[in-house]
């Protein structure tokens, strides 16, 4: 996107720690070459970007999108043994499904939300309330798994218990400074964390 509009380009790791809050804030703090955003960005500059960013990201989901490990094998277990799973992320929905398609896990979710498909997304709870509202599950019966402080600040506000994973895109900050119920290292601790289901 930025090659295309001729502007600053930057290495991966700078713009990892821009990742998470949804596809348009990504473009703006690219834009801006920053997290903070400037509130007087051109609002024609941005709409061309986006519209460059979402139809590259489109033409290319799944090139170099992997699984972390154990995650295939942790979600077959969860399923086996009657968890009930939904997917919330600050994507935008019409990426969700083909994502979720190139990874062979396209069956595992009973409900997916977007960044895009209510009102607000994480790190507001409406995402998760509307989760446990269409399922019609309590919030205490519930778990928010997550790799950012988004999905742990959400959980908080939602009065969700969750768990953080160290790796994934968290603005280079330790998942434990948001304090989640349990910290891990690995998907594959999850089944003991969460024991036999009655």
């Amino acid at each position: 996107m930025l090659k295309t509009l001729g502007r600053e380009t930057f290495e991966e790791k700078i713009i990892r720690t821009w990742v998470g809050n949804g596809a348009q804030t990504l473009v703006k703090r690219s834009l801006c070459g920053k997290t903070e955003i400037n509130d007087l960005l051109d609002p024609e500059l941005f709409n061309k970007a986006l519209e460059i960013f979402l139809k590259s990201y489109a033409q290319n989901l799944c090139v170099n999108t992997v699984l972390y490990p154990d995650v295939f094998e942790v979600l077959q277990n969860l399923e086996t043994r009657g968890f009930r799973l939904a997917l919330v992320t600050n994507k935008p929905f019409d990426f969700i499904e083909p994502l979720l398609i190139g990874l062979g896990i396209d069956n595992m979710f009973e409900l997916c939300l977007g960044g895009d498909s209510l009102l607000k997304k994480k790190p507001d709870p409406m995402p998760l309330i509307h989760v446990c509202e269409t399922l019609g599950i309590e919030i205490d019966e519930c778990l928010m798994i997550g790799d950012s402080k988004n999905d742990i600040l959400a959980a908080k506000s939602a009065g969700m218990q969750s768990i953080g994973v160290t790796y994934g895109y968290n603005y280079n900050e330790s998942i434990s400074l948001d304090e989640p119920e349990a910290v891990i290292e690995s998907m594959s601790e999850v089944c003991a964390l969460l024991g036999d289901k009655d």
